[in-house]
């Protein structure tokens, strides 16, 4: 490891203390989707210090991701899983990264996410979300799971909230808004919930469950 590697984790270390950060620096994050929710999930997740990131999409950044996305104009036609381990290194050069560039399918779940401690679900369509949660619930019941519904429009930020669902599945969002309604994704309230998303991983890793 190189000094300045050395030196940001001791920076983290004094931050969130040595216990807490040894915890965040040995776990694996898998983020399903790397969009609005996924690479902010993975951008919040990469400067609080874990350790390994699983990143999986299967798309390439276009023009019309920028505004609510982490990636950069010059980037534009790259692999989303690519131009965002480009840019997680930057800020976190500690950071260990897995790569898929594929579509998770029913067949790959269990392969792709079987090394992950905590899996994020942050995928668009909501037949893939769907399928993600059952297939994670059914086959990977001692995973936990953290998935978003609901953070469409302008409405309220304050109806974002975490909750809750099982011992091992938690569910953010405002529970109701639709991307198909009114004008869609707006880039602070789909930051928000990846936010509520990206921090509870981190109150699991710290054995802060919600009640």
């Amino acid at each position: 490891m190189v000094p300045e590697q050395n030196a940001l984790l001791e920076a983290l270390q004094q931050r969130h203390g040595r216990e807490l950060q040894e915890r965040f620096t040995a776990a694996t994050v898998a983020i399903c989707g790397l969009g609005g929710l996924g690479s902010h999930i993975a951008t919040a997740l990469a400067r609080a210090g874990i350790g390994r990131l699983i990143l999986i999409d299967f798309d390439q950044v276009d023009i019309t991701n920028l505004h609510r996305q982490q990636y950069k104009v010059t980037q534009i036609g790259r692999c989303k899983t690519e131009a965002l381990a480009e840019n997680l290194l930057e800020m976190a050069p500690y950071l260990e990264l897995e790569l898929h560039c594929i579509r998770i399918t029913e067949e790959n779940v269990e392969e792709l996410l079987q090394r992950a401690d905590i899996i994020c679900e942050a995928l668009d369509e909501p037949e893939a979300k769907a399928m993600l949660t059952n297939r994670v619930l059914e086959k990977l019941p001692g995973k936990y799971l953290i998935a978003a519904s609901g953070m469409a429009g302008m409405g309220s930020v304050n109806a974002i909230r975490t909750r809750r669902i099982t011992e091992h599945f938690y569910l953010c969002g405002d529970g109701t808004s639709d991307v198909s309604e009114g004008m869609g994704l707006v880039a602070p309230r789909v930051m928000l919930c990846a936010a509520h998303q990206a921090h509870t991983a981190l109150r699991i890793l710290a054995k802060e469950y919600e009640v």
